[in-house]
């Protein structure tokens, strides 16, 4: 912990040693600072009946005032399972807490003219494609930044994928809107990525080595890292638990490495001690010990509210201590009980995290936690620690919270239980288990890929690998995972019968992939083009491009690109059933063969 050599006369530094944490109080000498000691009398003892209630492996706690950390104190267990104790340096993933270090990057860019906050982002960087040219004309940084896009979230592209953070960014062409762009708030990664990658672009740097240069180093934030490697060198750590759906049992998770392609999304991992610097920053515009590290315009920039979300837990809990919460660029903002806040949130598997702060009142908080089912704590603590600071009575979010988890699990539960309750009785799939095994894309989620292993098809999709079992007809699903739950895949057939497409159900939507065809050799395909010519001697062409394959082109009319079905058998994008099939006898192409429902035509080769 660092402050400001300044202010030493008038600060006494205590270091505590307290049931094997370390504790660190800053008490102020000026009668004007309030005495966060007596406010937070209580709190230790608070804290143990919240990590008993919700059975918590650990939560590190951080509070700031004015330019200082004068608490900060870990709860619990880093490391749930070897029992050694979670302190103010114990390093985590802090996730979606990552987006307000990508905004205020991106903010450094328009102060040097590079980028604009308001004006269609492909004026600065030609090379974004979205998926129609009114998204492409008119979607702002400002608008990706706060996940006003009108593209939803789409976290199966990235999640557990092997794509770069380039190949996402190719990927959002592929990204139809859900909603009218800047109408809807839609949390968005993927756009963070993106700015990420545009990070790059203009300023040749790697998003990472640009905030560690412009912002970490700064910040004197050393410990702070990108990825679980270089976290696990240090010897504190935290450790990922979560809690079985079905019992209490904590139960130790892999960490989740595949960051690289969404850093800029989610990818930071840093500590109570290391965060309170960001926060002192984010907390006396730009800031710390003294220097400007960050732009104080920008800071503003990224609070100004940019799009309205619902009161969600005023109409549908009657909770109305938050009201009418706004997104502003990588952070959000509320009135918490008539005092303005702003916060963000950050999850990942086993780790979760909130920073948070109330401007007109300069109290932060930041809370780190450790197990999946106990998300929600990072609100709870924190709303507790602004009640105590202020001086109003206790809300009980902790009892709110907890009765809706125990009230969910049990639902989740009895849900379960009841899984296969539709399936139709006496039903074997339409073909033999060797005509599902493929390969089907989707050109934003990528490859999903269907083996056979004995009698049992496989399930292959990013990293996701789990066996598959017959439902009914061709329904297959997975086994229903303890943490990432089950995968349905529902096989379609082309008009000719052949399997051709697979449809999940990923993220908000159903997502269909398409059997990839057979890969067809270049020489072969050429072989193929030529002149043929209908029974009434009418002559077309069979045309054949590398790399965009063949294409029938009758006369006066626009080419029509043959797709490969099987084999010689191809069809065009708008008829699926309607089959050409090229005749090859002895080595020579003969004839070409049209079939649809009403019969086949032959066509011969000139």
């Amino acid at each position: 912990m660092f402050f400001d050599h300044r202010l030493r006369p008038v600060y006494l530094l205590l270091r505590l040693a307290v049931a094997g944490t370390l504790v660190i109080f800053a008490f102020a000498a000026r009668a004007q600072e309030p005495d966060i000691t007596k406010k937070l009398d209580g709190f230790d003892a608070y804290m143990a009946q919240v990590l008993k209630d919700w059975n918590t492996p650990g939560i590190g706690v951080g509070i700031v005032v004015r330019d200082q950390l004068v608490f900060a104190k870990g709860y619990g267990y880093r490391d749930y399972e070897k029992k050694l104790p979670f302190t103010p340096t114990t390093l985590q993933q802090i996730a979606s807490n990552s987006k307000l270090f990508t905004a205020v990057a991106a903010g450094m860019l328009v102060e040097e003219g590079k980028l604009t906050w308001d004006k269609p982002v492909r004026e600065s960087v030609p090379t974004i494609q979205f998926y129609n040219d009114q998204l492409n004309n008119n979607i702002t940084l400002r608008d990706m930044l706060s996940h006003r896009t009108g593209v939803t979230r789409h976290d199966l592209i990235w999640f557990k994928s092997p794509f770069s953070r380039r190949e996402l960014f190719e990927r959002l062409k592929y990204l139809e809107p859900q909603e009218p762009m800047r109408e809807t708030f839609l949390y968005n990664n993927l756009m963070f990525s993106a700015v990420g990658e545009i990070i790059e672009l203009k300023s040749g740097q790697r998003w990472e080595q640009f905030v560690r240069e412009k912002i970490l180093a700064p910040l004197d934030m050393k410990n702070t890292t990108y990825s679980i490697e270089e976290m696990n060198r240090h010897p504190d750590h935290g450790v990922p638990f979560r809690e079985k759906r079905d019992s209490f049992e904590l139960y130790k998770i892999p960490y989740y490495e595949d960051t690289e392609g969404v850093a800029p999304a989610g990818a930071i991992i840093s500590n109570i001690d290391e965060l309170s610097h960001w926060l002192v920053a984010l907390m006396n515009d730009g800031k710390y010990n003294g220097k400007q590290i960050l732009p104080a315009k920008v800071l503003r920039e990224t609070l100004q509210p940019a799009i309205g979300l619902p009161n969600t837990l005023g109409e549908a809990l009657g909770y109305w201590e938050l009201l009418n919460p706004a997104y502003g660029m990588g952070r959000q903002t509320v009135s918490y009980r008539g005092h303005l806040l702003t916060f963000h949130g950050g999850d990942l598997p086993g780790f979760h995290s909130q920073v948070s702060f109330l401007p007109n009142d300069k109290i932060g908080v930041i809370v780190l936690v450790i197990s999946d089912h106990s998300a929600p704590l990072y609100n709870v603590v924190s709303y507790n620690v602004y009640d105590r600071l202020l001086g109003l009575d206790p809300t009980p979010w902790s009892q709110r919270r907890l009765q809706q988890r125990l009230a969910n699990k049990k639902a989740g539960t009895e849900a379960r239980s009841k899984a296969g309750a539709d399936r139709v009785p006496n039903t074997k799939p339409s073909h033999p288990l060797a005509s599902y095994v493929a390969e089907y894309e989707n050109p934003a989620y990528g490859i999903l890929k269907i083996g056979l292993t004995g009698e049992q098809l496989q399930f292959a999709f990013h990293e996701f690998q789990f066996p598959m079992t017959p439902f009914h007809y061709d329904r297959f699903d997975t086994p229903d995972d303890e943490q990432y739950g089950k995968f349905s895949v529902n096989f379609r057939t082309n008009p000719q019968g052949d399997v051709d497409n697979a449809v999940i159900s990923l993220d908000e939507a159903e997502v269909v992939f398409t059997r990839k065809p057979e890969t067809l050799d270049a020489k072969l395909l050429e072989t193929l083009a030529g002149t043929y010519l209908t029974p009434s001697k009418v002559k077309f062409q069979v045309t054949y491009q590398p790399g965009a394959g063949l294409a029938l082109e009758f006369p006066g009319g626009p080419p029509q690109k043959l797709i490969p079905v099987n084999g010689l058998k191809f069809r065009t994008p708008r008829f699926a059933d309607v089959i050409y099939e090229f005749v090859v006898e002895n080595g020579q192409v003969k004839a070409l063969k049209e079939r649809d429902p009403s019969g086949e035509f032959t066509y011969l080769r000139q």
